[in-house]
């Protein structure tokens, strides 16, 4: 059966269920970490985890889906009401890039880069979950900004990829290729300001005086 048409059960034990699956897929990626692992890190029987995950690649799509669900809830939190665009926008790369820098950030990329020829559909599924949902209510603010003209945007879903792209300018690839082995919060601070004042000279309303 495919992911996509598989449903997760909840149940009390759901978020030990998780935490436990967390720690295993952090420390032995997504093809060695067993359910007898996660069985025993989470504390629970391997009857409990098939109850609420009938698939081990579904269950790494929930510990992935879940932090991602959480840093957007959290950053939609900060931005309740009418703030104003640049508020916004640092909110939203302050986001982008301290899950970019996070450890936990860093392996699920390499997990699902490095799984996705040997199981199909991984790195769609994460992303539709992951980056796909950061993608749609960034597009969603997006054009709440453009309807109180603090932006001209004709092409918003490609605004919300630029802008993604810009939160990742000397974080990702220094990163991903072992360039840096850390970000310090001075050089995160210099990547969201950037993105937030390359963006705004793009897009951005000028008022005229």
């Amino acid at each position: 059966m495919a992911v996509a048409e598989q449903a997760v059960r909840r149940g009390r034990k759901y978020d030990q269920v998780l935490d436990g699956a967390r720690s295993i897929f952090m420390r032995d990626g997504f093809e060695r970490a067993s359910v007898d692992d996660i069985a025993r890190e989470a504390g629970v029987s391997k009857a409990t985890i098939y109850a609420y995950f009938p698939d081990k690649q579904l269950l790494f799509l929930e510990v992935a889906s879940q932090e991602c669900r959480r840093q957007t809830e959290e950053a939609e939190a900060s931005v309740d009401g009418e703030v104003h665009v640049h508020e916004m926008l640092t909110i939203a790369a302050q986001r982008i890039v301290s899950f970019l820098v996070s450890d936990f950030g860093q392996r699920m990329f390499r997990i699902v880069v490095g799984e996705g020829e040997r199981f199909p559909g991984l790195g769609q599924q994460f992303y539709e979950n992951g980056p796909g949902l950061i993608h749609t209510r960034l597009a969603f603010h997006m054009r709440h900004c453009v309807d109180r003209c603090e932006l001209e945007i004709d092409d918003v879903d490609l605004a919300a990829d630029q802008f993604a792209q810009l939160c990742k300018a000397g974080v990702q690839e220094k990163l991903l290729f072992g360039a840096a082995k850390t970000i310090t919060p001075a050089e995160a601070s210099r990547v969201v300001t950037g993105a937030v004042d390359m963006f705004l000279a793009r897009y951005g309303v000028k008022v005229s005086l």
